[in-house]
């Protein structure tokens, strides 16, 4: 008999993570989705057809330890974890590299930490999303959230050997200009669309920005893999903008 897959996604409630928790859920699977604001978590679990979720600040220890042991009650474990919560606002972290590290490593370290209950031997894959950023220098952006995601890469290889143990794969995606709906981009694009469509040419080689559901598409290759020979890989997608090999 048919069992649906389980998938945890952090920061869910809108963004990237509800686009993921959307695609998810319209392609069968059982969705948790995360968030900190609870009139948005609401609204958003209302239109992915009253999906479980769980109110909380992954950033807070105390807070992903009490959620992590909640899902295991109920659910026992979960197929896929992916670790999206993030933060780039350029203010809080270029030189505050306390938040940078706390929003753009630590969220993503904690999570995997404590899911270690939730995660099943030979079954369960976890996906971070992580950025360019932290490959390689990127014009503009926060010093303290590259530092950060270059940490996260870093992570993401150096945790798959023991995870590898127990047949549990992680990966990472590494986009690079993504616009969604109240995106960065999307707002630069809004408050100077003549300088956002120049950096983009000057600096995308395809020309164009990334979108939501070209992360999904990765996301699902990952998920969708039974082989799990796929490990402590990091996928770059950003229209050809990094230089590095």
């Amino acid at each position: 008999m048919y069992k649906k897959k389980t998938i945890f996604i952090s920061a869910s409630s809108s963004g990237i993570g509800y686009h993921l928790a959307k695609q998810y859920k319209s392609v069968g699977y059982n969705v948790i989705i995360n968030g900190r604001n609870i009139s948005k978590l609401k609204k958003a679990s209302e239109s992915l057809g009253k999906c479980k979720y769980f109110l909380g600040d992954l950033t807070e220890k105390k807070k992903t330890k009490t959620i992590i042991k909640m899902i295991k009650k109920q659910y026992k474990y979960v197929d896929v974890l992916i670790c999206n919560l993030g933060n780039s606002n350029y203010k809080k972290n270029n030189d505050n590299f306390e938040h940078a590290l706390k929003y753009n490593f630590f969220s993503t370290t904690n999570l995997i930490d404590y899911s270690k209950a939730i995660l099943k031997k030979d079954v369960s894959k976890i996906i971070c999303i992580s950025s360019i950023c932290g490959i390689e220098y990127i014009e503009g952006a926060p010093i303290g959230y590259s530092i950060a995601k270059s940490a996260l890469n870093f992570y993401i290889k150096l945790i798959s050997k023991e995870l590898a143990n127990k047949n549990i794969t992680i990966n990472g995606i590494v986009p690079g200009n993504i616009i969604f709906e109240g995106s960065t981009w999307d707002l630069k694009i809004k408050q100077n669309p003549i300088k956002t469509k120049k950096y983009i040419k000057d600096n995308v080689p395809m020309n164009k920005f990334g979108s939501a559901q070209n992360i999904f598409e990765i996301c699902k290759m990952l998920t969708e893999n039974t082989d799990n020979f796929i490990t402590g890989s990091l996928f770059k997608l950003d229209g050809g903008q990094t230089k590095s090999v």
